[in-house]
Formats: C-alpha cells, structure tokens, sequence
C-alpha cells in the first residue's frame, strides 16, 4: 500500500527529463512528482517508491494550478500519457528546454529552436498493449492500465492516443471473451498494431504460453513498402517518423551508407536505398523482416544478388580476395542488370553493431538509431578511430544521446539538431543529430 502524505506544501522548481516535477522536501530529499507543473503546489501526495535521498510519488491535491494546466481526456492519462495536463504549446516548450539542459550538463550547446511536430495530438499511436481487468461488481472483463506506480489496474473508459481502430478493435476482443465466460486472470495482455490503412492485427497474450506469431502489417514510409509483425519492433507515429526521414536523407553526403541498430530496415532502405547500403542489426525476429524488406527492395532495384551474413552473427566484414567479397554482390550476380544497379551494393547483417566495427569506413555515412541506453562505447572510440564522414545520430533518450556526442566532440562538430515529437502528450522525445567530422 502507497504511503499517502497529507497537509503538505511543496512548490514544484521545475519539469525534469522523465517528466516529474522536481522539488526539495523539509528533510532536504529530493522529491519527484507525476501530475504536476512548475510553480504548483502539493498539498497532498501519495508516495510509491522512497529511497534514502529522493521519493517518487503522485500528487493527488494541488493548488496555485498553473495557467498551462488543462483538463485531461482520458482517466488513464496517468499510466499512459502523463503529459495530458499541459497545453500543448507548453509542452513542446518544454521539452525543448530538457533537450537543451541535456546538452548543458556534458557541456554541449543545442542550437535546436523548436520541436518538429505535424500537430496531430491524438490517436497517433500504431501499437498499444492493454492489460486485462476483473470487474467483480459486473463480473466481466475489462481493457486496463497499471496505475503509474502501482500493480493495480485502471479499468479504461477512454484511450486518446491509439489509432481508433485498434481501440474498436480491443473492445471487440473482451465482449466475445465476457460472451464466452473467459475470466481475466488468463490472459498476460493483449497487443494490438495496425497500419496506416487502419488495419488491425495482433491479438491476447496467455499466461504460460509462448506468445503467438500474428499477421504481418505492411505500411508505406517515404514510398516504399515494409513489412512488419505486430509484436515486434516498428515506429509508432509513422507521419512524423516521415518528417525526421525526409530530414535525415537531406545530410546523406556520400555513396558508402552504414545503418547501425537498423531492425526492420526502414531508415537505411528509406534514405538510402539509392546507395552502397549495409544495414547492421542484432534482433533476429527483427533481422528476418529486415531481410524481407530487402528482399523487396532488390527486387525494385534490379539487383539479382547481394551479399548477407546468412543469418549467423558476425564480428567483421566479410573476407576478401582479390578485391572482392567471398560472398555475392550486385556486381558478382549472373543475368541481366539495368543502369546504376551494376554497381549497387543492398547487404544485410546478422551482428551487433559494436561488433560489427569493421564496416565503418572513412567515406561514409553512418547512421545510428539505438536504444535508450545510447551507443557502446566500442562503437564511438571506433568512430573516433576511423572518422567516417558523417554521423545521423536518431536518439529516444537525448540525455545518453548528448553524453555519446561529447565523446564524439573531440572529432565532430554538430551541424545541426533536430528534436521531434513522435509521442504527444508524453515526455518521450526523439533527438536527431547530424555529426560532421572535422
């Protein structure tokens, strides 16, 4: 059970880069609070996790309610878009204020001076993993979210930021399990994709069972087509996953194009597919839609064959001799070729990207899109070795993302920084970096 204080007062300093509200209790703790904006005061709170120098916990009755705090939609905004409380104005505000602060503490400088958006605010999410509730009083079951902080479950009454069809979608799915009599405890989750045509695939996960293999959903990006599974790794906010594309494929500068952390392939084959193209990635569910979408693309490239890593990892490039790769290439490959395809190079390989250094070269683009956690550092001490000419740096966490570009400093300077808003009305912010060598 939460500890809930009563008869505080606490004014909040300021918003911080996972998105609480910081302030500083009488003890001198540090104190992080959800539902809350700058210049607020907390009378009340309930407290879900204390440790010996901060608390985390969630305001339950504020006053001096800040002029950008708004009405939330959704009852479950909490658990799922705690940033519902803030005009939206504010909000990009803000966020551009964290990406810059992020910089400041490794001594960067952000010229970033606004946070790209299409201005689409809702039912933008293509995915979305509900929990499942028992609502003893009407004995069926109900669509859920965990309360932020919590193991209890929220049963939902509305939910803005999914694409309306999955929502549709999921309602359907829990009326036939009430019909059938199911009961909650059964089920892990239920996941759910769909595409930009608004068709749905996915379905329940059980509890004990291996999770099953849902149809595939295609969608278009910049023009071409990818394939994709409904539980596995793919953009969320495709329209604005698109503006961040067209701005990435602006600094592509040289022939030689290397797309690191790549999963299903849709940076690389969406910018660069007019290139010598490696994609790198590590994820072998990932790696097998990968391949799938190249396939396709050297279909419609006219390339008859292209060298892969046939599904084993590897820790380098491939051996060579006498100048060529041991395995085929568009220029190895029998039969007809057409125009610039004689020459083209679409391959694909099954590595981790801090073990696959012997790709990078000095005329080359690199483009990175990792985790959170940000790159490896084997990764950047090889960047700073062989200096390759440029550097596109996609980033969903900007703190390790500035951390990275510091070390990165002593070669590269930044040409430009480019912040855009693939999650509204959440805290999360994708980062785009363009690093040229000095």
């Amino acid at each position: 059970m939460n500890k809930l204080v009563e008869n505080a007062n606490i004014t909040i300093d300021k918003l911080v880069p996972g998105g609480q509200g910081i302030a500083t209790l009488e003890d001198g703790k540090k104190a992080f609070f959800w539902n809350v904006l700058p210049g607020e005061t907390v009378e009340e709170y309930e407290i879900f996790k204390k440790k010996t120098k901060y608390i985390e916990a969630v305001a339950t009755k504020i006053s001096n309610n800040s002029p950008h705090r708004i009405p939330t939609r959704d009852n479950i905004a909490l658990s799922t878009s705690p940033w519902q409380i803030m005009d939206y104005t504010y909000e990009l505000d803000q966020k551009l204020a964290l990406l810059k602060e992020s910089f400041r503490q490794e001594n960067l400088n952000c010229p970033a001076t606004q946070v790209q958006t299409d201005g689409k605010q809702w039912f933008y999410r293509n995915k979305m993993e509900y929990s499942l509730y028992w609502d003893i009083a009407e004995e069926c079951i109900k669509l859920a979210f965990h309360q932020r902080g919590t193991h209890r479950k929220v049963p939902i009454k509305s939910s803005s930021l999914e694409i309306p069809t999955i929502y549709e979608k999921a309602l359907t799915i829990i009326n036939d399990l009430n019909t059938r009599g199911e009961e909650a405890y059964k089920y892990q989750s239920l996941l759910l994709r769909a595409n930009q045509k608004g068709e749905v695939s996915g379905g329940l996960y059980e509890n004990g069972k291996p999770h099953p293999t849902f149809k595939n959903l295609t969608d278009t990006i910049l023009g071409h087509e990818y394939s994709y599974s409904p539980n596995g790794f793919f953009q969320i906010n495709l329209p604005v996953y698109e503006m961040a594309l067209r701005e990435i494929k602006d600094y592509i500068t040289t022939d030689n194009v290397l797309d690191l952390y790549a999963g299903v392939g849709t940076i690389g084959l969406s910018v660069a597919r007019d290139k010598n193209l490696t994609l790198v990635e590590i994820n072998k569910d990932a790696f097998a839609e990968l391949e799938r979408n190249c396939m396709r693309a050297r279909r419609e490239l006219g390339i008859v064959g292209a060298w892969r890593s046939h599904g084993e990892p590897v820790g380098a490039a491939p051996a060579t001799a006498g100048g060529r790769d041991r395995y085929p290439t568009s220029q190895d490959s029998s039969g007809p070729q057409n125009g610039p395809s004689q020459k083209r190079q679409l391959r694909s390989v099954l590595s981790k990207s801090e073990e696959a250094l012997d790709f990078i070269q000095p005329d080359q683009t690199v483009i990175v899109d990792p985790l959170r956690a940000g790159c490896d550092i084997k990764l950047l001490e090889k960047f700073l070795e062989v200096t390759p000419e440029k550097i596109i740096y996609l980033s969903c966490n900007p703190s390790t993302q500035a951390r990275d570009l510091r070390i990165l400093a002593e070669k590269y300077k930044i040409e430009k920084i480019t912040p855009f808003n693939f999650v509204p009305r959440t805290p999360h912010l994708e980062n785009l970096a363009i690093l040229s060598v000095l």
